[in-house]
């Protein structure tokens, strides 16, 4: 026998080499099968030109497989078994026994909000499976959800294309956080005194102004900036050694504020909040696995920002 590549083989032959030796004949493969006889036959016949080989000769009533055909019947066995439980698992996801990795992009500010509650709801379904959260690129996530770098991402409002499915998470409300004891603020700050202090600005770009600062252009005020800087947990610090003050989103305010004395307070304008949406791509919106983790995401920020999550 010459050596045979896996590019001049129809699987659906091996299908059939695999059901005349189970059946033991030709008649009884057609009948497993829903073929008729004169199809197996024809798929034996390109079987044996194949591999230069009559696989099965006849022994009275029964098909019996030669020396190769023997040799043959495991491997393709078990290659056949193999490509029937990963075209079938497609369809299937099982958290429970699943060592799936995923990628959740995510901005670092929303971490510790959406991070626990998620972990541990999809950790006690799914103990094998492993989450990674990762830096957002907002130019390239249609691109990353696409080709699969990221399964889903959360962000703010971004303009994607169709191809890209959305729904809304969450809308968190703005709050002013200074420290206790801030000479100029008692249990609530007016609008005049929150423009008369300094503030920091939370941002992971080098410029540009926060949503808090496009509602006051609005009404025709601008704050004073002072510090900015990239995360809340830094940012807090600095107002619980300072007279700055911060403005944030409430959820994230009340987790971040646990290690410090700070003073919550409503924000002295209207309109302003923080909308977070979940992002992912069309090509994945009916995959079982995709689906289990968008579901777990929507709970877990359910539960962190019950009151104004959509």
């Amino acid at each position: 026998m010459t050596a045979v590549h896996l590019s001049r083989i129809d699987l659906n032959l091996l299908v059939v080499l695999e059901t005349i030796h189970a059946e033991g004949g030709i008649t009884r493969a057609a009948e497993k099968l829903h073929l008729t006889q004169p199809a197996i036959s024809h798929a034996l016949a390109r079987l044996r030109e194949t591999f230069d080989d009559p696989l099965f000769v006849r022994q009275g009533n029964a098909m019996v497989p030669t020396p190769l055909a023997r040799r043959l019947i495991g491997p393709v066995g078990d290659a056949l078994r193999t490509l029937d439980a990963t075209f079938g698992g497609l369809e299937r996801f099982d958290p429970a026994t699943s060592s799936k990795r995923f990628a959740i992009g995510l901005r670092a500010v929303m971490e510790s909000t959406v991070l626990p509650s998620l972990v541990q709801a999809a950790l006690a379904q799914a103990p094998g499976v492993e989450l990674s959260a990762v830096r957002v690129d907002r130019r390239r996530v249609e691109s990353d959800l696409a080709s699969g770098v990221l399964d889903v991402a959360i962000d703010v409002l971004l303009p994607v294309s169709e191809s890209v499915r959305h729904a809304r998470l969450s809308s968190d409300r703005m709050v002013v956080v200074a420290r206790r004891g801030h000479p100029r603020i008692g249990d609530a700050i007016d609008l005049d005194t929150y423009l008369a202090l300094d503030h920091v600005l939370v941002s992971a770009r080098r410029r540009g102004v926060g949503i808090e600062d496009v509602a006051l252009s609005r009404l025709g005020h601008q704050r004073r900036v002072r510090l900015r800087c990239q995360q809340y947990f830094a940012a807090c610090r600095v107002v619980q050694c300072t007279d700055l003050v911060l403005t944030m989103p409430e959820q994230q305010a009340r987790i971040t504020n646990r290690e410090f004395d700070n003073q919550i307070l409503p924000l002295p304008l209207d309109g302003p909040s923080l909308d977070a949406f979940l992002y992912w791509h069309a090509n994945a919106d009916a995959d079982p696995a995709n689906r289990w983790l968008r579901e777990q995401v929507l709970a877990a920020v359910a539960e962190v920002v019950p009151a104004s999550g959509a």
